[in-house]
C-alpha cells in the first residue's frame, strides 16, 4: 500500500476513535464519568500515549536516517563515477570505448536502482550483474598498459569499480526495507485509544470535534512522513535521479 493510502487508512481509524469515544459518552451512565473513572482512564492513555510519542519519534529520526544515508549513496556512485571518466581520460584515447560504455550503463544503472527500490516487484531475486557491467570491468583490466602512470592510473580505476560495486550492492540489499504493516497497526491503534480516550470526557460540540479532527489529521500525517522517508526512490520526496542520469557529458562535447 501507498504511503498515502496508510496515512488515510490511519487518520480513519483515529477520529473514527474520536467519535467512538462520543458516541459511548453519550450512552455511559452519569457515575461512569466521575473523577475518579477519569483519573484511571487518564493514567492509561498517559502511558499509551507516551509509548505513542517515543515510537513515533523513534521512527521519524529512523527514516530519515534511511533517506540521507541512501541519498548519500546515489551521491557517492555519482561522484565515483565522475572520478571514473576522469582517471579513463587521463590515460589516454584507448579508453573512449570504455568511456562510452560507462556513458551508456549510467542509464541502465539509474533505471534498476529506482525499480528496485521504489517498487515491491522482484525484490526477493538475487542480485545479478548486467552484461554491460561486466563487459566495462573487462574492457579495464585488458587495458595494455605502457609505463608507470598508466600502470597507476588502471589501479586507481579498478579500486573505483570496486568501490561503485560496494555502493550498488548496499542500494540492492537495502532495497524493499519498510516497517512492517502489523507494527503500523499496532501504533495506529495506540492512537485510535488515545483520541477514543480524549473524546470520552469531553463537551461534543463543534469546538471539540474541529480540534480532534486536526489533531487526528496531524497524527496521520506523522506516519505518511516516516513511510516516505523510508521509501527515497518513490513518493512526493523520492531521491531525484538527474544528477545521476547527468553526470557525465557525451564524449567529445
Amino acid at each position: 500500500m501507498s504511503p498515502t493510502s496508510v496515512s488515510l487508512i490511519a487518520f480513519a481509524c483515529v477520529f473514527g476513535g474520536t467519535l467512538l469515544g462520543m458516541f459511548v459518552r453519550n450512552r455511559l451512565p452519569g457515575h461512569h464519568l466521575t473523577g475518579d473513572t477519569k483519573e484511571v482512564v487518564r493514567l492509561g492513555t498517559g502511558l499509551i500515549g507516551t509509548i505513542a510519542a517515543l515510537v513515533l519519534g523513534l521512527l521519524i529520526a529512523s527514516a530519515s536516517s534511511t533517506y540521507e544515508t541512501q541519498s548519500s549513496q546515489v551521491k557517492q556512485l555519482t561522484a565515483s563515477i565522475v572520478l571514473l571518466d576522469r582517471t579513463l581520460a587521463q590515460y589516454g584515447p584507448e579508453t573512449d570505448s570504455a568511456r562510452n560504455l560507462l556513458r551508456r550503463g549510467v542509464a541502465t544503472l539509474a533505471d534498476r536502482i529506482w525499480r528496485e527500490n521504489g517498487s515491491e516487484s522482484g525484490k526477493a531475486e538475487p542480485f545479478a550483474a548486467s552484461a554491460g557491467a561486466l563487459s566495462f570491468y573487462d574492457d579495464i583490466q585488458k587495458l595494455s598498459t605502457r609505463n608507470e602512470a598508466q600502470r597507476s592510473l588502471q589501479a586507481r580505476a579498478i579500486d573505483t569499480i570496486t568501490d561503485l560495486a560496494k555502493t550498488r550492492l548496499l542500494l540492492f540489499a537495502k532495497a524493499g526495507a519498510s516497517i512492517p504493516m502489523p507494527f503500523l497497526v499496532v501504533l495506529i491503534s495506540w492512537l485510535t485509544i488515545l483520541f477514543a480516550s480524549f473524546s470520552l470526557f469531553a463537551d461534543n460540540n463543534a469546538t471539540t470535534i474541529a480540534a480532534l479532527c486536526i489533531f487526528a489529521l496531524s497524527a496521520s500525517a506523522s506516519i505518511f512522513l516516516i513511510l516516505e522517508l523510508s521509501q527515497p526512490f518513490t513518493g512526493l520526496m523520492m531521491i531525484s535521479d538527474g544528477p545521476l542520469r547527468n553526470a557525465l557529458a557525451p564524449l567529445g562535447s
